[in-house]
């Protein structure tokens, strides 16, 4: 197959589902993260209770980075048939392994980034979509750094470019509410608000990212039916309550 991941194609993708899913993304990423906060502010300040906060942390990624891979595979028909609830429900079963993946890769990218960057950067490509490989194929999760690079392989230029451009929007907007917080009060709550505001905003960005990659590249390879790279089927605004 010759075709190639369209970068411009993909971030389209991604910002039109961000909108038409807004009253899905935003508030369940505004709930896991006021948990975030609210655990945080509790043990801030506290080197033993550090583990419980980051453990909440990486709870609640990995269960957000979940739902939005469901949400996104429910919209390749166009229409959103699943709730919330639904979405929560399927994602549960995969949490454990999603969190060990997250894990391991995190390790993994940042001592590449500690090894002079390029190898971080590397292992960030070719392990875009591990997460949706767990959720969707239900993969273990050795196998499914595997996958991730197979899926990857022939298009790694154009998945890092996506997750470039990404990053660097995610960080102009979490810079301007940090630098808003800061403007108007120096205060812990005022940086958790902020904080809060900023994750709730950027947390969907990145998650719909791997999602959105994922099932291109299942296209592109001729494993999806219900789309195609060069005309994915846009996402439709929610029909079922959330």
């Amino acid at each position: 197959m010759n075709q190639k991941l369209d970068v411009g194609g993909t971030l389209s993708q991604i910002f039109s589902t961000y909108g038409a899913q807004a009253g899905v993304l935003l508030p369940v990423a505004f709930g896991l993260y006021l948990i975030v906060a609210v655990v945080n502010a509790v043990i801030v300040g506290s080197f033993f209770l550090f583990p419980l906060g980051l453990a909440v942390t990486v709870v609640a990624a990995t269960l957000y980075q979940g739902v939005v891979v469901g949400l996104v595979k429910d919209v390749q028909d166009g229409r959103r048939d699943s709730t919330v609830g639904d979405l929560i429900d399927a994602t549960w079963p995969v949490v454990l392994p999603l969190i060990g993946v997250g894990i391991l890769a995190g390790i993994a990218i940042g001592i590449g980034f500690l090894l002079v960057v390029i190898p971080g950067l590397i292992l960030l490509t070719i392990w875009a979509v591990i997460a949706p490989v767990i959720v969707v194929e239900r993969s273990g999760v050795m196998d499914s750094f595997g996958r991730s690079r197979e899926l990857v392989r022939g298009n790694g230029w154009q998945v890092f470019g996506v997750i470039f451009v990404v990053f660097l929007i995610s960080a102009v907007v979490a810079a301007i509410l940090g630098g808003i917080g800061a403007g108007i009060s120096d205060s812990v709550g005022m940086r958790i608000l902020f904080n809060l505001i900023a994750s709730t905003l950027t947390a969907p960005i990145a998650a719909l990212a791997a999602a959105t990659i994922y099932f291109r590249l299942l296209a592109i390879k001729g494993e999806a039916t219900t789309a195609t790279p060069e005309a994915p089927l846009p996402p439709a605004p929610p029909t079922a309550p959330a």
